[in-house]
């Protein structure tokens, strides 16, 4: 029985969608193929329909979660709301949903190059998308503390996970919040 160019693109996009959320949560050891397809409800066996390896889903998976906030037609972010949701409890406890920077960076230092190739032009226009929204007199300054916010939003938020104490965790990200609040980094 063969299926509509619909139902192909839909079952592409199920198991995108649960090969991005069981990577952020269990890592991409953690997550077998079978497991994915399971997940989107398909067998495994319509697994290389789609892809090549494991890998190249990884990379596509990369390229599907971060499409939305990448390129020219990125919507523009307002930075401070973006920080006021990135460093919440809600973010730091549902890594399956969360950032693919604050759940899987350091793994993917070791992903493909078509996986990092994704992350890197994704951070590409998040910094270029952020910078628009910073304080700073020139471009370059603007820049800067776009890095810098983010690299220090995203520290927070992996260093939240690690902590088994939740008062600290919680602390982490409300001092981050209130640090980024004070370094007038943003425009409020």
């Amino acid at each position: 029985m063969k299926i509509s160019k619909e139902q192909v693109a839909e079952n592409r996009k199920l198991i995108l969608d649960a090969a991005a959320r069981m990577f952020r949560e269990r890592g991409f050891e953690g997550v077998t193929v079978a497991d994915v397809m399971k997940a989107a409800g398909l067998t495994h066996g319509a697994f290389y329909g789609h892809f090549t390896s494991k890998d190249d889903l990884l990379a596509q998976a990369f390229a599907h979660t971060l499409a939305p906030y990448s390129g020219p037609d990125a919507p523009a972010i307002d930075f401070a709301a973006f920080a006021d949701g990135y460093l919440s409890n809600k973010h730091r406890d549902n890594p399956g949903i969360g950032c693919l920077f604050s759940t899987l960076a350091q793994e993917a230092t070791r992903a493909s190059d078509a996986a990092r190739t994704t992350m890197t032009e994704s951070a590409r226009s998040q910094i270029e998308n952020f910078s628009r929204s910073m304080v700073g007199e020139t471009d370059v300054d603007r820049r800067q503390a776009a890095v810098g916010n983010w690299a220090a939003m995203i520290g927070a938020v992996t260093l939240s996970r690690v902590l088994n104490d939740p008062v600290l965790s919680g602390q982490v990200l409300a001092d981050v919040k209130a640090w980024l609040e004070r370094s007038n980094a943003v425009e409020k």
